[in-house]
């Protein structure tokens, strides 16, 4: 049956460039996007500039311009960066909108009629310099808790605390760099404490939507019910919604001078935006997608792609507005981790991004990042790295070296000998293909959003094309008399098998996949139409070189190109070991503070030696099983694969007791490649014996962040010694 879904991406804010990290989470949810049009089902992909805030206002003031201004000309940016990297939403449009305003005036009013706003005193920080109230990442000071200087208002990034901005030591206003002044203001709450909105809110956070599937990943789902408390307890504060004047944003109707907090109107962008272009177009109900009621019986979707930073916002806030207002809340929500580069935390306050804009502008391939991204990306919150040496080795090896290779060994001959004409293809050759269509593991990664189980598989399949290739030497047989026959055949075979990948590679490569399907003169390659060869007798088109390798020299242009921006502040760099060894992430402004992610401790350790090292035998495992465990708060219990066996040479997994719990869904665990410990002395434990153990990665005490178990590159096998 045939899907409509209405997709979005987190908005990203108008008051910078769109970078690499901004990337991540627009790219797989674009992929995810191609995926379900190539199964037929109607999707609507829509996203909008987020545009309103202090930041935006001064910034236009800085530049000596309007706020409308600046908006418009950031606009036009953003969606020439995002159409570069093949990000194809139906609409990009802007917060600033009559649309937007129309929706937030109307759900503000029905939850003030629902008597879930409400109004009260708050003391805050005043510029008297700049006569405006201060939002906390406009206040600087010492942080309360360990001293250091030049910290934001509501978290410090050298010790990971929190707090309110009036707990600052020698604040200062980081506007005018004047002493702020505590003042009182009468400020509206959107009372997300009330005990009807904690009921929802607990019920929607851990359940699944029509279709079966959890509205939110189990780490996400985990962290909600960190958030919301344990049954019978209220951990929930309510959220002001209102900012004095001056503000850029939609004042409050009937409260002259308050205007909407910028997190009330962002994600109604996403309504906006989906207003705007059912309009245009004329035939869609907007209704179906939006309300509570219409959009249950007519079985539509929304589904919202996000960066785990402003989970807290889309989780609790977004979903209990929209529930109380009437309309529909998200039917799931898909978070993705953070971008860090070679290792090393992606952030525009310490200056340590790439721009979208620069990696177009040194004629890199959109595709090459695609790609790679695609291949680190597992449909867990898990950060993504972009190993630079690693991003040059998989696009050479996979997509020029495997993929593309296949055509430009095999196109020649067929335009040469055969008048570019197909022959028959052998079926035995296709077999392995069409079973593996019909399987569907490939397309069940892409509904789940595992891209990198994906490509992997398809990088097997192009492993088995290549070497039905090599076996066969068609540049031998063309050499031979009487061969002409076999051939043909060989290079028919080939050029199936290329059609195959391609389709498989279409939703992460698709300008790569135009290519092709101008190149083999056919119609666009989609999911429904069932598996068949390239019929014999079937025109071929002349063959156009379709990926060129990845240079070194090419990224290290980029990196140039990008220099003043990778070199670190001087505050960074004035920064102790021992304060920047705890920097922890805090809730920030979703596309201009994304990348302000846990930092791993870097502590001083004492040295081992290499023959210490040496006595740890750590191997690739594959996990072949994972259960929970009855009666264990944290513990799965894992059967990992690591190459051995029995007498009889069946393979013999290791039982293995695992702390991850609270990060994993054990039937995502299946099937991954990890790594542990293989001459760990056996534990005996209360549900059995534990043979070894997994590695993990986590934030420094273990308990604030994520926990990441480690997997190996493309290539690993279970059992291969990691040294």
């Amino acid at each position: 049956m045939a899907r409509q879904i209405l997709v979005t991406n987190a908005l990203p804010y108008a008051n910078g460039d769109i970078h690499l990290g901004h990337l991540v989470g627009y790219i797989q949810a674009d992929i995810w996007v191609r995926y379900q049009r190539m199964r037929g089902h109607t999707v609507h992909y829509v996203c909008a500039d987020d545009t309103h805030g202090t930041p935006v206002m001064l910034r236009a003031e800085k530049e000596g311009i309007s706020p409308e201004q600046l908006i418009a000309r950031v606009h036009g940016e953003h969606l020439r960066d995002f159409t570069a990297f093949g990000v194809a939403f139906d609409h990009y449009h802007s917060t600033h909108s009559p649309e937007n305003r129309a929706y937030a005036e109307d759900i503000y009013g029905k939850l003030k009629a629902a008597e879930l706003i409400d109004t009260r005193a708050i003391e805050q920080y005043y510029d008297p310099v700049k006569n405006m109230f201060l939002p906390d990442r406009f206040i600087k000071g010492e942080c309360p808790k360990c001293g250091a200087a030049d910290q934001y208002g509501d978290n410090c990034e050298a010790c990971g605390a929190a707090y309110a901005p009036t707990e600052l030591k020698n604040p200062y206003s980081a506007v005018s760099g004047a002493k702020p002044e505590l003042r009182t203001s009468e400020h509206y709450f959107f009372r997300l404490s009330d005990e009807r909105a904690v009921a929802f809110l607990r019920d929607w956070t851990r359940g699944s939507n029509a279709a079966g599937q959890r509205r939110l990943q189990l780490e996400a789902a985990n962290k909600m019910k960190e958030w919301l408390g344990e049954e019978g307890e209220n951990k929930l504060s309510d959220w002001d919604i209102s900012r004095d004047a001056p503000y850029f944003g939609f004042e409050i109707p009937g409260a002259p001078g308050k205007y909407f907090y910028v997190w009330l109107d962002a994600p109604i962008g996403y309504l906006a935006s989906f207003r705007h272009h059912a309009e245009k177009r004329g035939d869609i109900s907007i209704e179906d997608y939006t309300d509570a009621t219409r959009s249950e019986a007519a079985g539509t979707e929304m589904v919202h792609f996000i960066g785990k930073d402003i989970l807290y916002f889309h989780a609790l806030f977004w979903p209990a507005m929209l529930h109380f207002a009437g309309y529909r809340a998200p039917t799931q929500l898909c978070v993705n981790g953070f971008l860090t580069v070679d290792g090393a935390k992606m952030s525009k306050s310490r200056g340590t991004f790439i721009t979208a804009h620069s990696y177009v502008e040194q004629k890199l391939n959109p595709e090459w990042l695609r790609y790679y991204f695609a291949s680190k990306s597992n449909g867990t919150m898990e950060d993504v790295d972009l190993n630079l040496d690693d991003l040059i080795a998989k696009v050479n090896s996979d997509l020029v070296g495997k993929y593309v290779n296949i055509a430009s060994r095999c196109t020649g001959f067929i335009a040469k000998r055969f008048d570019g004409r197909l022959g028959r293809s052998d079926p035995r050759a296709t077999r392995e293909f069409e079973t593996a269509f019909e399987a569907a593991l490939i397309a069940r990664a892409y509904e789940e959003r595992d891209y990198g189980r994906a490509l992997r598989e398809i990088m097997r399949l192009a492993d088995m094309a290549n070497q039905y290739v090599n076996d066969h030497k068609p540049w031998e047989l063309a050499k031979q008399e009487g061969q002409e026959a076999q051939l043909h055949t060989v290079c028919s075979t080939a050029l199936t098998l290329f059609r195959d990948l391609t389709l498989y590679l279409k939703p992460v490569l698709p300008a790569l996949a135009a290519q092709v399907e101008a190149f083999l003169a056919i119609p666009e390659l989609d999911w429904n139409a069932g598996w068949h060869p390239l019929p014999e007798g079937h025109p071929i088109n002349t063959y156009q070189h379709l990926m060129t390798r990845v240079e070194r020299k090419q990224i290290d242009a980029l990196l140039e190109a990008n220099r003043e921006s990778l070199a670190p502040t001087p505050a960074a760099a004035a920064t102790k070991p021992a304060e920047s060894a705890k920097a922890a992430s805090s809730q920030q402004r979703h596309a201009e503070k994304q990348q302000h992610a846990a930092q791993t401790a870097e502590t001083a350790m004492a040295h081992i030696s290499i023959d210490e090292f040496t006595k740890v035998d750590l191997r690739i495992a594959k996990i072949v099983d994972a259960q929970h465990v009855d009666g264990a708060d944290k513990l799965i219990r894992l059967q990992l694969d690591i190459g051995e066996t029995d007498e009889a040479g069946n393979p013999k997994p290791r039982q293995v007791f695992a702390g991850i719990k609270s990060a994993y869904d054990p039937a995502a665990l299946v099937g991954r490649l990890t790594v542990m410990v293989a001459n760990l002395a056996p534990r005996k434990m209360k549900f059995g014996i534990s043979e070894g153990m997994v590695l993990a990665a986590s934030d420094p005490d273990g308990k604030s962040g994520g926990l990441y178990i480690l997997s190996p590159d493309t290539g690993a096998a279970p059992g291969m010694r990691v040294k």
